[in-house]
């Protein structure tokens, strides 16, 4: 019997390819953001975004911090961009993600309502059992460790060492595996000595980890 009872996955840029388009318009509408809403001068736009993704982990948060901007209104805004055009259903991924018979979470540092438009382009309805946003951590984002440990007490997971993580960002993963987490990397070639497998796509889980479909289901599909 598999050890794993709970699979966190990432959203952008690794439920789908990082070639899609959709992260680069999400950075064109945030830099917009920062220009139109918050008054920051385009030519230190970059640098800002750099500087508070660096120190917080989110732009977000840095614009909360120091433009005390509501971030309701700005995931509202950098979410805006066309994902229907940018991204095709995922047969494969949702095989994957039905196959498997641990509780499976997307955790992002994303909104609730992008995550949904992302999982509904892909064509993964009814394979996810959980979206954990950033509004659900309370504006704790990865890769602080609390964000983590906020996002097992959501999904109901007492134990670091019953979860897989899978994320296209080898910092966030740095976190998941110093907690006790197995690391599953997306979509690089590089970092891969930072974590425990690399896949080229999700939907490759299973190459990496055969031993999740090892688990024992227990009561409506939750391991024991």
């Amino acid at each position: 019997m598999s050890r794993f009872r709970t699979v966190f996955f990432d959203l952008d840029d690794t439920l789908y390819p990082n070639t899609s388009g959709v992260w680069e318009a999400i950075g064109e509408r945030i830099n917009l953001y920062m220009q139109e809403k918050v008054g920051i001068p385009t030519g230190r736009v970059a640098a800002l975004r750099d500087q508070y993704f660096r120190a917080y982990g989110t732009t977000l948060n840095g614009l909360m911090l120091h433009h005390h901007v509501d971030p309701d209104d700005y995931l509202d805004y950098v979410h805006q961009v066309a994902i229907e055009q940018m991204l095709q259903p995922d047969p494969d991924l949702r095989r994957t993600l039905l196959s498997l018979p641990q509780r499976k979470v997307v955790f992002t540092n994303a909104s609730h309502d992008h995550a949904e438009r992302v999982l509904h382009a892909l064509g993964l309805e009814g394979s996810i059992d959980q979206v954990v946003d950033i509004l659900a951590l309370e504006m704790v984002n990865k890769p602080q460790p609390e964000s983590f440990q906020k996002a097992m007490a959501l999904s109901g997971e007492t134990q670091a060492a019953a979860c897989v993580t899978v994320d296209d960002a080898v910092r966030n993963l740095a976190t998941a595996g110093a907690l006790g987490m197995t690391t599953v990397l997306v979509g690089r070639s590089d970092g891969c000595e930072a974590v425990d497998f690399c896949v080229a796509r999700a939907a490759d889980l299973l190459q990496a980890i055969p031993s999740l479909l090892e688990a024992d289901p227990g009561p409506q599909g939750v391991p024991r």
